[in-house]
C-alpha cells in the first residue's frame, strides 16, 4: 500500500460548500430507509427510528448524510413508486432538520432527479450510471454524483466474479464513468468515484482494491471507501456482520491513508475519530 500524495489540492463541491479534501476525508453517515438492509441496526425504516439516528450521526459528526430506499443486494423487489415513497420525504425533511449536505442513494434517475428537487446535492449510484438519464438529471440539477463500479448490476448476485487484475479493471471503468459525467456537464469538482468492495467482488478482490485506492485516487476525482460492515472484512476475519467494528476503523484508517477522501460509515463517532488521527499524520512536517 502506497500513502497518497495528492499534486495538488483537492476541493469537492456539495451544494454551495466546497470541502478541502487534500488530507482530511468527509464521513458519510449511512441512513437506510429499508427493511431488509445486510446490517440490521441501519435498517431504519420506521420514520421516527430514521430521525432519531439522523440526528445521532450528525451529533456524532457527519459531514453528510446517505439515504437509501433500496438495499445494494438481491432481495424483494422494491418498485420506482416505493422508492419515492420511501426516500423523497425523508430528504425533504431531513434537510429542514439538519445543515449538512443530503446523499440521494439510488441508481434510478428519476428519484434522484425528484430527491435532488428537495434538497440533496449528491446522487450516489452503485450502477455505474446505468440509466441513462442519470447524468442529465444530476447536471440540470447542479448535484454531485458517485461513479461506482459494479461487474453486474444492482440487485444481481455474482457468485464467481473473475478480473484478469482488478484494479486495472475498475480503474479504467472508473475513469471512462469520470469522463462520462464530465460530458454531460457535472463539474469536476462535483464528480466522486468509488471502487464499489463486495459488489462483484471477492474478498481478495476488495482487499487488493482497498490496498491499492492510491492508484485510483490518482484518477483526479475524491475517491469514496464504502468498506463499512463489508461482506469481505467478515470473510477475512471471520466475523459476523454485527461483530465488525473495529475491522470497519481499520479498513478506513487504511483507505484514507492511501487516497480515500469520503468514507461511508455506520460508525460515525469512530470513524471521524480515525479520519481526524490520519488527517493529522499525513499533514505533520
Amino acid at each position: 500500500m502506497q500513502v497518497f500524495r495528492p499534486p495538488a489540492a483537492i476541493g469537492l463541491a456539495l451544494g454551495e460548500t466546497t470541502y478541502d479534501v487534500t488530507s482530511r476525508a468527509l464521513v458519510m453517515g449511512i441512513l437506510n430507509r429499508t427493511k431488509d438492509s445486510f446490517f440490521a441496526p441501519a435498517a431504519t425504516y420506521a420514520l421516527d427510528a430514521l430521525y432519531a439516528r439522523a440526528a445521532q450521526l450528525v451529533l456524532e459528526g457527519a459531514d453528510l448524510l446517505d439515504v437509501g430506499g433500496v438495499k445494494a443486494g438481491p432481495g424483494d423487489e422494491v418498485a420506482e413508486s416505493e422508492e419515492l415513497d420511501r426516500v423523497v420525504p425523508v430528504v425533504a425533511e431531513l434537510r429542514r432538520r439538519f445543515d449538512v449536505p443530503i446523499s440521494i442513494d439510488t441508481w434510478r434517475a428519476s428519484v434522484a432527479e425528484a430527491c435532488f428537487a428537495v434538497g440533496a446535492v449528491v446522487g450516489n449510484d452503485i450502477s455505474g450510471f446505468a440509466d441513462p438519464k442519470y447524468l442529465d438529471a444530476a447536471a440540470a440539477a447542479g448535484a454531485t454524483v458517485v461513479a461506482t463500479h459494479i461487474r453486474l448490476a444492482p440487485r444481481v448476485a455474482d457468485p464467481d466474479p473473475r478480473y484478469d487484475d482488478v484494479t486495472a479493471t475498475v480503474r479504467d471503468f472508473l475513469a471512462d464513468r469520470r469522463r462520462r459525467a464530465l460530458d454531460a456537464g457535472v463539474r469536476a469538482d462535483r464528480v466522486i468515484v468509488d471502487a464499489g468492495l463486495d459488489l462483484g467482488k471477492t474478498a481478495a478482490q476488495s482487499l487488493q482494491l482497498l490496498r491499492d485506492s492510491s492508484r485510483l485516487a490518482a484518477l483526479g476525482s475524491p475517491l469514496l471507501l464504502s468498506a463499512s460492515n463489508k461482506t469481505f472484512l467478515g470473510v477475512l476475519f471471520g466475523l459476523d456482520v454485527t461483530e465488525r467494528r473495529e475491522p470497519s476503523l481499520g479498513a478506513a484508517a487504511l483507505g484514507i491513508a492511501a487516497g480515500c477522501r469520503v468514507v461511508r460509515a455506520h460508525d460515525v463517532a469512530g470513524t471521524v475519530r480515525i479520519r481526524d488521527v490520519v488527517a493529522r499524520l499525513l499533514e505533520a512536517p
